[in-house]
């Protein structure tokens, strides 16, 4: 089965990880997916992550259009650079202290250079300071995320494969089923002329009358009228090769897979209720049980489809 990158099939549930270590930091992203009608994205982020929560949700709603996601990314920093400070505050109070001393004894020497004031407890201190800014963190997270939705990617693209052959499989007996039908439909209203027939010519030997050809031909014709499901057939045959040509990915569209597909089999689940209810034959009846039950199997994959 060959299909464009773009119209893959996709499974709605997988998961991917992805790490990476830089020299700003390392990140570790984990996302998962699940089912949901609509779209929707739950991230857990790191404390630092937070003023990028919105640039973060616009990136996954970018690359995953349908389902809940949920998005673990935890950030650390790198070791910063150790960059040390002179805490005044602390200096100050040393200086004042030995002014007081000298002005309560005169004949104190005291003597005080820098470099032993400066390791007096509380004067140096080292301070950390990250060198790196939002932009360049941004960026490094970014590509992160990008390479666990390329993994998830993976895993619901391989699964989705698995889905869409067996919904081909499907395709394929309702359309087997669908020319059975069309070869008894006129075969049907043959017999019902036959049974017609039939019982009209015992009903006026029993009362010795008669009955005009035309007038049979005319009951024959309405009943044909009614039972007709020739349009219904083209129709369900239509949405048939519409259904397939998504699945192998020959429609290009914006849109999810799964919902155009849903819509599809809507369409194509009442035709077959139309053809059921018009048909009176049994051999019909029988191929209508098989495709309806086709169709709700599709039904089931569909819904877990992107």
């Amino acid at each position: 089965m060959t299909q464009q990158k773009g119209s893959l099939v996709r499974s709605m549930t997988g998961q991917g990880h992805s790490s990476a270590l830089s020299e700003f930091g390392s990140v570790q992203v984990e996302i998962r997916t699940v089912n949901s009608r609509g779209f929707k994205c739950v991230p857990r982020l790191s404390e630092s992550l937070v003023k990028f929560e919105s640039k973060i949700e616009a990136l996954v709603r970018n690359r995953v259009h349908r389902g809940t996601i949920h998005l673990h990314v935890a950030f650390r920093y790198s070791d910063a650079e150790e960059i040390p400070a002179i805490n005044s505050l602390a200096m100050n109070s040393y200086l004042d202290a030995i002014r007081k001393l000298r002005e309560r004894n005169e004949d104190l020497a005291v003597q005080v250079d820098l470099a032993s004031l400066l390791n007096l407890p509380g004067v140096l201190s080292v301070s950390k300071v990250n060198r790196s800014d939002d932009q360049q963190n941004w960026s490094f997270i970014e590509q992160a995320i990008i390479d666990s939705i390329d993994n998830l990617d993976s895993m619901r693209i391989a699964e989705g494969q698995r889905m869409s052959l067996s919904l081909m499989q499907d395709c394929d007996q309702i359309t087997e089923r669908l020319k059975l039908i069309q070869t008894t439909s006129p075969r049907s209203v043959d017999v019902y002329r036959q049974r017609l027939q039939s019982k009209i010519e015992r009903a006026l030997q029993d009362h010795g009358l008669q009955v005009p050809t035309v007038d049979l031909l005319r009951e024959v014709q309405i009943y044909a009228d009614r039972v007709d499901i020739h349009e219904e057939i083209v129709r369900l045959g239509s949405h048939l090769k519409m259904f397939s040509a998504i699945v192998r990915g020959d429609e290009e569209s914006s849109q999810p897979m799964g919902r155009k597909l849903d819509f599809v089999l809507q369409e194509m689940f009442r035709e077959t209720n139309t053809i059921g209810s018009k048909a009176s034959d049994a051999e019909i009846s029988s191929h209508v049980v098989e495709i309806k039950c086709a169709i709700e199997r599709m039904r089931e994959l569909v819904q877990n489809l992107e």
